[in-house]
C-alpha cells in the first residue's frame, strides 16, 4: 500500500469540511479513513487529526449511531432470488444467517457483472451458506 491510514468507525458522523475522509469502499456505511502518504504528511495534519479525534470522543460520548442500511434494502441478485425460491435447504440456511452474512453474500454475488459469475459464485458458496459462515470465512 501506498499510504497508511487512521480509521474512524462513526466516521460518516464527523463533520469534514475539506473532504479529507475516505471512504474505503461503496459499500462500507459507517467507517472513514484519513490517509497518509508520508511522516510530514502525517505531521503536517497534526491539528487536523486531533480536531477529528476530538469529534470523534464527543460523538461517541454522546451516544451518537450512524443510520445503517438494514439487509433487506440491499438488491437481491435475481440468481440468488431463483436459488432460494428452489432449493429449501440453502433458503432455510440462507435466512438463518445473520444480516451481516447475508449482506456479504448479497454483496459478493450482486458484483459480478455476468449472470454466469453469478450463478457460479452461488454454487460455489452453497456449502458455505449451509455450514452458517460467511462469504470470506473458511
Amino acid at each position: 500500500k501506498d499510504h497508511c491510514a487512521l480509521l474512524f468507525h462513526k466516521g460518516a458522523l464527523l463533520k469534514d469540511p475539506k473532504s479529507l475522509l475516505v471512504q474505503q469502499t461503496e459499500n462500507v456505511q459507517s467507517a472513514r479513513q484519513l490517509r497518509f502518504t508520508s511522516v510530514k504528511d502525517i505531521e503536517r495534519s497534526t491539528p487536523v487529526v486531533r480536531a477529528y479525534m476530538k469529534e470523534a470522543i464527543a460523538l461517541e460520548g454522546a451516544g451518537k449511531q450512524v443510520a445503517l442500511k438494514k439487509t433487506a434494502d440491499f438488491d437481491m441478485p435475481e440468481e440468488l432470488e431463483a436459488y432460494l425460491k428452489e432449493d429449501a435447504e440453502l433458503r432455510k440456511a440462507f435466512k438463518a444467517l445473520t444480516p451481516g452474512r447475508q449482506r456479504g453474500y448479497l454483496l459478493h454475488i450482486g458484483g459480478a457483472k455476468k449472470p454466469e459469475t453469478r450463478v457460479a459464485r452461488i454454487e460455489k458458496c452453497r456449502d458455505r451458506i449451509l455450514a452458517g459462515k460467511g462469504w470470506n470465512e473458511r
